[in-house]
């Protein structure tokens, strides 16, 4: 016999104290007031998503569900909180008794009562992600059979990770993120069961087991099982578009019995994949519960018509949607802005000054930001932004330049032009197998001490005028300095520890290659050099995620390929980290927002800057090379445009790189901006000025 919830019993047990129908619009109240069973709910942006998760709450505890039959399934702890709390404050009682907080948070929680049935004692502690690696590392010295030293921790944690939140083998995991891996893939296999083995002899699990062990004790017959069936009555998941493929088996078993489950996203703003997420879970909602219940939420209450009109013509062109158009309550405003500029310096310096006059008219800089898909692409818009002591700061995580692979690309560069340099030494040493701090060490003695003794470098013989144009000095390349970290490491080669007896050659060769004087004034070939020199395969078999890593890499080329030599790149990062040091770590300042996409869902700003609109930069290049890919960086683009208020800047420049060069780089306009109507944008072309102006 079915254990269905009975419609006839969802009645409320008194009379309702909350006005549904006077704080709810007709679309949220039919979301809100839904009957029992599974019902999915596509919140288009600025909607009111959080708003319906609220009331929807509030309704099932007025219908008379008691609280601890609710379970609200949120990404983080911080939003459940915030929801239980405006849905008690709205129902005047506490909600002691709801279930709320992350899927982690909930599977730690019931593995504690039940962790018996999985061999672990019930105080098992909990490891992050520093913790895990360190376990990883122990585990990986133990395991025979690698064809080098073996991969670094982390490089197996995301691994090991990504395999369990997409529910796929390691490997083809191995094969899609880490293909140079694949001879290892016994190995990693071996790995893999050794670190479980040490894990549950330790008593410890990591994230990813919160959640395996949850979804197991679901599958199959158990107390676990049968406490979630019997009291998580109506589930509430917020953010639906961003679960993985785990974490939806994990929802649609507690409502295999019931089916009382409610799923709010916004499949158009799934934008996670590289982490795990898997929009499909949203989409294939019907098909797995073939008796839900959709509903629309589309009246926008951010964006001005103008924008939302820019915004449904973009994600209209995504082939795999529940199609939604956002209708607007604001009142009408400027179209938004095509703002076509002749190269990255002009685009930089039109939204610093943009931005200025935003704030001379009223405008608050806390209200304004600027996106974009790759923190490099805000490199020449610091400088303008530091130039018109505007503050700012940033939200793309990791500053670019403070990223591994970019500092190790660029360590090769700085001992280049300084031989003396003992931190860029010792960073590449390191990378090298067999080479530790202590060995790094030795080997910086014996390098420093078979270096020539090197000239002075002329100063210039004369301050430049203060109206020469900048980048444009050049001096040649003194080729003692920049062979002189070459000629010193071929010479102290037999010192080098016999597994990094390869690598150093290489790393010799790579040296006097970037000694060449046909490189000395072009630094973004510099670069590439490095890259191609075997700097490529170290990503493959030391970091995460390398694909992005490579593509990072190629963008900082383009950007190196604007100046005419490598001392002034290597000057030009110098000052953009010391002035984001001085003028960027105040809290108490009202500052502009810098942002990747990614760290701007959710939020809303009056004005939004959406900058290097370029095929290749935004849509990335990587994402190109697949349909998915393609779809994704869409939807990237239309959270884009719907965190804006009330103006939207959509920029892009024509020439990326040295507008003199014989062989500029000529993107092409980004694909999304074919999308919208000529009639929906104001077009403001700023190619007929001189470069580097506005």
């Amino acid at each position: 016999m079915s254990n269905r919830w009975d419609p006839c019993s969802f009645r409320p047990t008194r009379e309702l104290s909350v006005n549904y129908q006077a704080d709810l619009n007709p679309q949220q109240l039919a979301a809100v007031t839904a009957g029992p069973g599974p019902a999915l709910v596509l919140a288009g942006a600025g909607a009111g998503k959080t708003r319906t998760l609220i009331y929807r709450l509030a309704f099932l505890l007025e219908q008379g569900i008691p609280p601890r039959s609710i379970l609200l399934l949120t990404f983080t702890n911080k939003a459940a909180q915030e929801m239980m709390r405006r849905a008690s404050n709205l129902l005047g009682a506490d909600l002691a008794g709801v279930w709320g907080g992350t899927f982690h948070a909930i599977g730690a929680r019931l593995l504690r009562w039940f962790a018996a049935s999985i061999g672990y004692a019930p105080d098992f502690t909990i490891l992050d992600r520093e913790d895990s690696e360190h376990c990883l590392k122990g585990c990986i010295e133990q395991v025979k059979g690698w064809s080098t030293k073996g991969p670094k921790p982390n490089v197996a944690a995301e691994i090991f990770s990504f395999a369990a939140n997409t529910r796929r083998s390691i490997s083809d995991v191995i094969n899609e993120l880490h293909p140079a891996l694949l001879p290892d893939l016994p190995a990693f296999e071996e790995l893999a069961r050794q670190y479980q083995a040490r894990k549950l002899a330790d008593n410890v699990m990591d994230f990813d087991d919160l959640l395996i062990y949850w979804q197991k004790l679901l599958s199959e017959p158990g107390p676990l099982r049968d406490y979630c069936l019997r009291n998580f009555r109506f589930v509430l998941v917020d953010e639906y578009q961003d679960t993985n493929t785990l974490q939806a088996e994990i929802v649609d078993m507690l409502a295999q019995e019931h089916g009382n489950i409610m799923a709010v996203g916004d499949d158009s703003q799934s934008i996670y994949s590289w982490r795990g997420a898997n929009y499909q879970n949203l989409l294939e909602f019907p098909k797995r519960h073939p008796d839900a219940k959709i509903y629309k939420i589309e009246i926008n209450y951010r964006s001005t018509p103008e924008i939302l009109a820019v915004a449904n013509a973009v994600i209209a062109a995504n082939p795999r949607q529940f199609p939604k158009v956002l209708t607007p309550t604001v009142r009408s405003g400027d179209k938004p802005f095509k703002v076509v500029c002749l190269d990255t310096q002009q685009q930089a310096k039109f939204v610093a000054h943009r931005i200025q006059q935003l704030h001379e008219f009223g405008t608050a800089l806390g209200q304004i930001a600027v996106l974009y898909r790759s923190h490099f692409h805000a490199l020449d818009l610091q400088m303008h932004l530091n130039s018109l002591r505007i503050p700012y700061s940033i939200t793309s995580g990791i500053r670019f330049f403070e990223q591994a692979h970019i500092k190790d690309v660029c360590a090769y560069l700085r001992l280049l032009w300084n031989p003396f340099d003992e931190l860029s030494f010792k960073r590449l040493a390191q990378m090298l197998p067999g080479v530790g701090e202590k060995s790094a060490n030795r080997l910086w003695l014996a390098y420093k001490a078979q270096l020539p003794k090197l000239p002075a470098r002329a100063a210039p013989s004369q301050p430049p005028s203060p109206d020469a144009p900048t980048r444009v000095t050049k001096n040649p390349a003194d080729p003692a300095y920049f062979s002189a970290a070459a000629q010193a490491l071929h010479a102290c080669a037999s010192l080098a520890p016999q597994k990094a007896a390869t690598a150093w050659q290489q790393w010799v060769e790579i040296m006097r290659q970037l000694a060449d004087p046909q490189l000395c004034d072009h630094p973004g070939d510099m670069i590439r050099l490095v890259v191609e020199g075997g700097y490529c395969d170290y990503i493959e078999a030391n970091l995460t995620r390398p694909h992005s890593r490579m593509e990072d890499l190629e963008h900082m080329a383009v950007y190196a390929g604007e100046f005419d030599r490598l001392e002034d790149f290597l000057t030009d990062l110098a000052l953009l980290s010391n002035l984001d040091a001085e003028d960027n770590r105040r809290d108490d300042e009202d500052r502009v927002r810098l942002s990747t996409v990614h760290q701007a869902k959710g939020l809303e700003f009056e004005a939004v800057f959406v900058i290097m609109l370029c095929d290749g930069m935004f849509p990335s290049g990587l994402a190109l090379r697949s349909t998915d890919g393609e779809e994704e960086e869409r939807r990237i683009f239309y959270v884009a445009i719907t965190r804006a208020k009330r103006e939207l800047y959509l920029c892009y420049p024509v020439i990326i790189g040295d507008v003199n060069r014989a062989q500029p780089n000529l993107p092409h306009p980004s694909r999304f901006l074919s999308e919208i109507p000529e009639d929906c944008l104001e077009l403001v072309d700023l190619t007929n000025l001189p470069p580097a102006t506005c």
